[in-house]
């Protein structure tokens, strides 16, 4: 797995991954992380079409899912105390 690149945003790092002809775009907040798999030939244009879908209506979506997994994790380890 390669990293093709890193995009900068002030709410989590993306990273984006080449590996067996599939792009792996990795998102990272703290502990938590989310990833999605696309095969390279589904995208136009190569890395820079993964930069066209990861416009500010996803990020916005995945970072409410950082949100939701933070509380699911958070209350799953009150439960664990």
């Amino acid at each position: 797995m390669r990293t093709v690149a890193e995009l900068p945003h002030p709410d989590c790092k993306i990273t984006i991954f080449s590996m067996n002809q599939k792009f792996i775009i990795k998102f990272e907040q703290g502990v938590l992380e989310q990833s999605y798999k696309l095969a390279e030939t589904d995208i136009i244009g190569g890395v820079n079409g993964v930069f066209e879908l990861l416009d500010e209506e996803f990020i916005n979506q995945v970072i409410m899912q950082f949100k939701h997994m933070r509380k699911t994790f958070f209350d799953a380890y009150e439960r664990y105390e």
